[in-house]
């Protein structure tokens, strides 16, 4: 039998790079796995692209393409980065995996970072595979809107994956599914995501101070006009303060 010649207290474990690596492949695997998450993500927000675009109502000026891209990428960030995550992360908490995984080698630090490195990794994908779409329809995204558009989106992911933990950590699964479904929703619909403020009326004022209707107006200003988004940024920093604070409070690992 081979004789372990390794200093007292050294572990087989690998490197923690390589752990939460190892665990944002798995939950990039089980993203990628999951038919209702894909036709959420990606099927639903490309229909809406290509509805959106053609159809002659609502009236977003001219040309269409050119707000109707942005809102639906912001779709597709919030699809993932919080309906995604709220439903696998509730479900996964009912069945003991986050407290099993939390006592291996990868801890509940690399568990959360794998699933952010996950989130962030799939988003990519799909954001890519819309634009190219959008770019079919006719887009034409704006040059420095390109250069603005990554902090946005991670602005959005760090948002929307920090409310589907608060959401996943304090409720059982069955209404983590529920909720989160109707969230999406509602947010599609009415909160600022695939159409501006300006299409809701006298709702336009409270919808940009909303995390999704601020995300949606950063990606169409930026990738419309070139505009800088500060003060979207700023909603979305403030939100994400916000609910991480929460999530740190309230998260539970046990259902």
């Amino acid at each position: 039998m081979p004789v372990d010649t390794r200093p007292p207290g050294t572990s087989n474990a690998s490197p923690r790079t390589a752990r939460v690596l190892a665990q944002a492949r798995f939950e990039a695997g089980t993203l990628l796995r999951n038919g209702e998450q894909l036709l959420v993500s990606l099927v639903l927000p490309a229909l809406a692209m290509v509805g959106l675009s053609l159809a002659p109502y609502p009236d977003l000026g001219a040309p269409r393409v050119a707000v109707v891209v942005p809102g639906v990428l912001a779709l597709a960030v919030v699809s993932t980065a919080f309906t995604g995550q709220a439903i696998q992360t509730g479900f996964d908490r009912r069945y003991g995996v986050l407290r099993f995984t939390a006592t291996t080698p990868v801890g509940s630090d690399g568990l959360l970072a794998g699933k952010a490195v996950a989130v962030a990794a799939v988003t990519l994908g799909q954001l890519v595979l819309l634009a190219l779409l959008g770019v079919g329809l006719g887009w034409r995204p704006d040059g420095v809107g390109l250069l603005l558009s990554p902090v946005s989106a991670v602005l959005g992911v760090w948002v929307f994956v920090a409310l589907a933990l608060l959401i996943a950590g304090t409720l059982r699964a069955e209404a983590v599914l529920a909720l989160a479904n109707l969230v999406w929703v509602l947010l599609a619909g009415v909160g600022g995501l695939l159409l501006p403020g300006s299409t809701y009326g006298s709702l336009g004022e409270v919808v940009r101070w909303l995390p999704s209707g601020a995300l949606g107006d950063a990606l169409r200003g930026g990738l419309g006009h070139g505009d800088l988004p500060l003060l979207e940024w700023g909603v979305l920093i403030l939100w994400g303060l916000g609910l991480s604070l929460l999530v740190s409070r309230s998260f539970r690992w046990r259902d």
